[in-house]
């Protein structure tokens, strides 16, 4: 807690407002050791800030160019990339993935790419099995081999069930049919063209600066490092990002610069079940509401680390919170509590 209250007299710079202490009141009930935000209305920047720490044992402050992993907001930039292939001609979303794949089992026949993007595949969530940690790190073959002996939680399109296996899937998909690696596609098609610099992988071998050291809560320890040997989730949630590099994601899916509206209109629909039901999930986003207000976004979080992504476009209200606590919806419950301010005109 001493760190935590240090952390925050070194990053704030400005007298508390509501969302200060907010912020401040949530790192302390969550355990947070450092957050960054950035909050854009009306096309226009008006909160950036940064709370606690980057890294714990070297006292270095978290500022708004930490970077952190994001978790499943990766999800709505595969995608994306998946929207782009469409538009390309090259993948139908109601195609089997059989096609787009090799050595798919029998099982797997009657699930498309629109199945892997919606979470209604039926494929078991492979984060709570053995055998994909990232030391492993699978191939494609490996993967489909291992996750396709695995029999289907339910038949394709019966239920909504978050599953990161059909993302890895269509981070798969994304190579075979552009003749790329994932990383590279994305970078051509996205991060490139927006100048999204400091988003990459958050492969632990390379050296990333400003990166944030991760922790998660231990009952009898209290704060602690990150688990080391967490699992490997390719294009399900292994981005690392700033909070201005997701802004500047954010602004450009206000215009056509990456993607159609069409496509966009297809990604903020929510998808169906065989009965009809609608998920309330569309293709790497929740679709939700807030103070009555429809909301489009993602939480994320991985071992040490939470993200959120929160629009409200009939607001033009976005939101971006990246924290360095594993805590699961620690950084979703931020974004949202901080919207609230904002609908509610305390800002």
């Amino acid at each position: 807690m001493i760190y935590l209250m240090m952390g925050l007299l070194l990053t704030l710079k400005c007298p508390a407002d509501p969302v200060d202490d907010l912020v401040t009141a949530a790192m302390a009930q969550h355990h947070i050791p450092g957050l960054a935000l950035k909050v854009v209305r009306q096309d226009q920047e008006v909160k950036t800030a940064a709370y606690g720490f980057a890294n714990l044992e070297w006292s270095v402050p978290a500022t708004p160019e930490t970077v952190f992993e994001i978790g499943s907001v990766t999800k709505q930039f595969t995608a994306a990339c998946i929207l782009l292939l469409v538009e390309q001609g090259k993948i139908s979303l109601d195609a089997p993935v059989s096609l787009y794949l090799t050595n798919t089992p029998a099982s797997w026949a009657g699930i498309t790419v629109r199945h892997l993007l919606t979470h209604t595949s039926g494929i078991k969530n492979y984060t709570g099995l053995d055998g994909f940690e990232l030391a492993r790190h699978l191939t494609q073959a490996q993967f489909i081999a291992q996750l396709g002996a695995v029999p289907l939680v339910f038949p394709p399109g019966e239920k909504f069930s978050y599953s990161n296996s059909g993302y890895n899937l269509l981070g798969y998909i994304i190579e075979n049919v552009s003749g790329q690696k994932y990383w590279a596609f994305l970078s051509d098609k996205i991060l490139r063209p927006l100048q999204m610099s400091a988003t990459t992988n958050r492969e632990p071998s390379r050296v990333l600066k400003l990166r944030a050291a991760g922790y998660d809560q231990d009952k009898a320890k209290g704060l602690v490092n990150r688990d080391v040997d967490y699992t490997d989730l390719f294009s399900a949630g292994e981005i690392v990002s700033t909070v201005g590099d997701l802004m500047k994601w954010d602004a450009a899916l206000n215009t056509e610069k990456i993607l159609k509206n069409s496509s966009k209109e297809q990604m903020w629909t929510s998808a169906k079940l065989n009965n009809g039901t609608l998920t309330g999930y569309g293709f790497g986003w929740f679709l939700e509401t807030l103070n009555g207000r429809k909301t489009i976004g993602h939480p994320g979080s991985t071992s040490g680390f939470a993200a959120a992504n929160l629009r409200v476009p009939d607001d033009r209200l976005m939101i971006v919170v990246l924290c360095n606590s594993g805590e699961d919806g620690a950084a979703n419950q931020v974004a949202k509590a901080v919207a609230g301010i904002y609908l509610a005109g305390k800002k």
